[in-house]
Parts: structure tokens; C-alpha cells; sequence
């Protein structure tokens, strides 16, 4: 057994073991539980620092998660486009490959909180090759992105199957994998691993870490690791209430990404998944923080700022609001720092 399979062994799943880690109320999380599944591995228990703090909230239960009613199992209808197991089809160019439903840990914020708990469950060879005949009859698909679940925690040498195979579709150009064990389970980025992605380059990767917290030695190695590879490495942050809602906590996650040759690439408001509806911010609110960020750091550590639109509407940028005022061919502009400017445009 490898030391990411021993760690990931270890994973907490009932409250009375999680209880002899954390304080917390037994019968409140239990009933929480029921509901929502507990899922936390050593490594990313480790990093909390504080009861209530960024960590315990994206992973340890609350009970105003089976109070809200308000959100949907599947607020983005990608049931509607998934026209065979383990492919969704939203977008005309591209599709998302559900490789897995396993995850190093359940995110209480999860946009497929829906699925958390289900029987782990690896596509199947045969659904496999369904999707990629569905790939191979349309040739306008040109970018595939490898998710869960989360696709690391399968083997090795199935990875390098998905790969291989993706690659001999030449209509094929660009392959994504989206993962989270970089940040919650970095001993899975192993030099066996990083072999495999240097041998079918180009490789996009994208990360989840949503705090600096969660920049640790460990998680420096496994990105440094990925990049020395070869690996195009982002990051998708949610942004989140009492986790990360503030200029400076983004600031810095943003800036220390960039250290260890992560990109910020896409910042999102919560979907409005049934049982998050605590983590949710407001647009006004996400605009302020855009704001706060733009010119007050490198453009390189400002990612977009994305909601994710219900019914399938997809995913859509937010910019804070800069032009002010218009007339004919003149702009009104305000910049960074609030100050008024001109601008004449062109016929």
C-alpha cells in the first residue's frame, strides 16, 4: 500500500471517532450525518486550527445544513446533460469525464453534495469505451476534462489508460484534470504519477485550495512536483462565507498559489446546491472583494470571478462595475483607486 492509500485508510466516517479529534456536539452532527456523510482524511484534519475556523467549516458537519431547503440536489441540471454514465455534455467543445465518485474528503460546500456517501464506484470499461465513441462521432468536441468524485483516487495504471486513449482522438487537444488531492491529500502526487503525466503532455490541471491555511510543506512539494512535470497548473477557488470572504485572505491564498506555480484561474460564488446555503456571498459583496484585489496585486493572482448560472445556464463572469458613465463616443471610467478618468474611444 502506498502512504496516500494508507493516509486515505484512515479516513474518518463516524462522529465518535471524530469526536476524540475535534469538540464537537455528537448528537448535532450525527443527525447531520444522516443526511450528509462525514468524510475527513488525517491529513487535512491536521490543518484545522480553530473550532469554526476555514478548515473545520469546509469539512467538519453543521447543522444548518439540513435546514436549508432552499437550494436544489442539482442546481446546475447536470443530469439533463449527461447523455450516458460518466459524461456530462454542457458545453458544444468540451465534456466532463466522471471518472469516479470517490473523494479524499467531503467538502460540506459541494457542488455534488447530491452523490456524497453513494457506493464508491470507478467507470467501467465498458462505459469507457462508450464515451469514447461518443468523443470519436463529434469531432467539434476538442477539450476533456477528467473529474469525480475526484479522478486521483483511482489506480495508476487506469489514469494512464484515460490518457493514452483520450490522446489517439486527434480532434482532441487539450486534456484537463481537475483534483483536489494536492491540497487535501498531497502525498497522492507521487514521482510514479508525475511520470505518467510528463509522457502525454499537454496536461491542465486544476487545484481547489480556497485558503492559505491550506498551503502547507506538503502541498507545496505535490504542486512543485506536478510543475517540474510539466503539468499547467490553476486553481478554482469558492468563495465562501466565514471561510475566505475578505480582500486579504484571497490575497494572500492568490499570491502564495503563484509561489508554487499555481495560476488562480477561476473564483466562484457557491452554487446554490441544497445544504450550503451558509457559504453562500452575495454578488454585491464578490464584487467588493474583485475590487479590492484588481491593481492592489499582480494581474497574475487575479482570477475571474464566476457564477456557475442554475438550470444549466453554465458558467458566467462577474466584473466589477468600471465604467461609470457614457456619452456617444466618451467614457467615464473609475480605476482602482476610485479616482474618475476619461476616455475617448475610437469609430
Amino acid at each position: 500500500m502506498e502512504k496516500w492509500q494508507d493516509v486515505l485508510s484512515s479516513t474518518i466516517t463516524d462522529v465518535e471517532t471524530l469526536s476524540k479529534f475535534v469538540n464537537i456536539d455528537k448528537k448535532r452532527v450525527k443527525k447531520v450525518t444522516r443526511e450528509y456523510p462525514l468524510g475527513i482524511n488525517p491529513y487535512y484534519l491536521s490543518l484545522i486550527k480553530k473550532h469554526g475556523g476555514p478548515i473545520w467549516k469546509q469539512c467538519i458537519p453543521d447543522s444548518i445544513e439540513i435546514i436549508d431547503k432552499a437550494g436544489r440536489s442539482d442546481p446546475l441540471m447536470e443530469e439533463k446533460y449527461t447523455p450516458m454514465k460518466g459524461l456530462v455534455h454542457r458545453y458544444r467543445d468540451r465534456v466532463l469525464l466522471v471518472v469516479s465518485n470517490m473523494c479524499a474528503g467531503y467538502c460540506r460546500f459541494c457542488t455534488r453534495k447530491r452523490k456524497i456517501g453513494l457506493k464508491d464506484k470507478i467507470i467501467k470499461k465498458e462505459e469507457f469505451k462508450k464515451v469514447l465513441r461518443y468523443i470519436k462521432r463529434r469531432k467539434y468536441i476538442r477539450d476533456v476534462i477528467i473529474s469525480g468524485g475526484d479522478p486521483l483516487l483511482i489506480h495508476d495504471d487506469m489514469i494512464e489508460h484515460y490518457l493514452k486513449e483520450l490522446k489517439k482522438i486527434k480532434h482532441v487537444q487539450i486534456i484537463r484534470i481537475d483534483s483536489r488531492t494536492p491540497c487535501v491529500l498531497p502525498q497522492r502526487i507521487t514521482p510514479r504519477l508525475c511520470n505518467i503525466f510528463k509522457s502525454y503532455q499537454p496536461i491542465y490541471f486544476n487545484t481547489h485550495f480556497n485558503h492559505y491555511y491550506e498551503i502547507t510543506r506538503q502541498s507545496r512539494r505535490a504542486c512543485n512536483m506536478l510543475a517540474d512535470a510539466g503539468v499547467v497548473m490553476g486553481n478554482q477557488t469558492v468563495l465562501m462565507h466565514g471561510v475566505n470572504d475578505d480582500v486579504n485572505t484571497l490575497k494572500r491564498l492568490f499570491e502564495e498559489l503563484l509561489k508554487i506555480r499555481v495560476r488562480p484561474y477561476y473564483l466562484y460564488l457557491p452554487d446554490a446546491v441544497r445544504g450550503t446555503y451558509h457559504f453562500r456571498v452575495s454578488i454585491k459583496r464578490a464584487r467588493r472583494i474583485m475590487r479590492g484585489l484588481i491593481g492592489h496585486t499582480s494581474g497574475l493572482a487575479i482570477p475571474h470571478l464566476i457564477v456557475d448560472l442554475k438550470h444549466g445556464g453554465g458558467k458566467t463572469p462577474i466584473l466589477p462595475k468600471y465604467i461609470i458613465k457614457q456619452k456617444g463616443k466618451r467614457y467615464v471610467f473609475k480605476n482602482f483607486e476610485g479616482k474618475k478618468y476619461f476616455y475617448a474611444d475610437v469609430e
